[in-house]
């Protein structure tokens, strides 16, 4: 048995998850996350704002010193989509391996795919194969079909945190933002679409905050409940029921939800317009939520 450390670091939230893993066999020991907002105007500005490295960087002083009270054995940081497009990134760096004593890796959109590939269809065991995975992050979203394995990945720049920061500057926003934005969203999917054959998926599964904020909503649940959401099986057309319902409200009305993190209330009605897209697009029924995602693929990635 081995206790690993994975933490995973994107555009919106960084999330840490310790687990006990031996062979096949995984064991959730601890998992929590911070918003942290690290990609802050990182799209329009392509570097790290200072306040963005501040909360960042004290969030990864809590994990570390879980990690150390936790006995963990081994850990990897990996860092997406806002670390990649950020030209001050050394910042950051050098900062978590003061924290960690390791340096965090600055992943490809490709290896960020596979391993949520990996997270979301592990307990799978290939039933329903083959499948596309979403991952809608703050920075991109990934685009990952495959059986047992991945056999195409294309990672674009729709996350809900860019989307909103490029499209939005309204809470709701106008019907001439949206209409920016989804013409924006739908020339990313397509452009996805010319290497990952998104239409021939017999299930999709999306992972990550948005999805299981808008199966939250589906569900008509009145908190935030990881084991409801995880593998409910939500049809397009409540997918797009919501994502209507989070563009047509204001700050205030999101944030009373009981499931929603405050962390999301100004990115979620972006995030879930790319999953509604994708859902058109795709032409898929219906997806599977799934809790299981790129932070489930690093841990078993320590056990190997």
């Amino acid at each position: 048995m081995t206790r690993v450390a994975a933490i995973d670091c994107g555009t919106n939230s960084i999330r840490l998850l310790i687990a006990d893993i031996s062979g096949d066999n995984f064991r959730e020991i601890y998992r929590t996350m911070e918003i942290v907002r690290l990609g802050q105007g990182v799209d329009k500005n392509k570097a790290f704002h200072p306040d963005a490295l501040d909360r960042t960087l004290k969030a990864t002083a809590l994990f570390s010193e879980e990690i150390a009270r936790r006995g963990v054995e081994r850990i990897r940081f990996c860092a997406t989509s806002a670390t990649r497009d950020a030209s001050n990134r050394d910042l950051f760096i050098d900062g978590v391996n003061s924290l960690l004593g390791i340096s965090p890796e600055v992943i490809s959109g490709e290896e960020e795919a596979s391993l949520s590939f990996y997270g979301a269809t592990k307990e799978l065991r290939g039933v329903g194969a083959p499948y596309l995975v979403i991952d809608i992050g703050g920075g991109s979203t990934e685009f990952v079909f495959g059986n047992e394995k991945v056999e195409s990945a294309k990672s674009q720049n729709i996350g809900c945190v860019r989307m909103s920061e490029r499209h939005f500057t309204s809470a709701p926003p106008t019907k001439d933002e949206i209409a920016r934005a989804t013409a924006d969203i739908d020339d990313a999917i397509k452009g996805a679409a010319a290497s990952v054959p998104i239409t021939e998926a017999e299930t999709l599964i999306a992972v990550a905050g948005t999805a299981t904020t808008v199966a939250a909503a589906a569900l008509k649940l009145d908190a935030y409940d990881r084991y409801a959401i995880h593998m409910a099986r939500i049809s397009a057309e409540k997918t797009h029921a919501v994502s209507q319902m989070f563009l047509g409200m204001n700050r205030d009305e999101i944030a009373a939800l009981g499931y929603m993190h405050p962390g999301r209330v100004d990115v979620i009605a972006a995030g879930s317009l790319v999953l509604s897209r994708v859902m058109t697009l795709t032409g898929a029924q219906e997806f599977v939520a799934s809790e299981s995602d790129i932070l489930d693929g690093m841990a078993w990635s320590l056990a190997n």
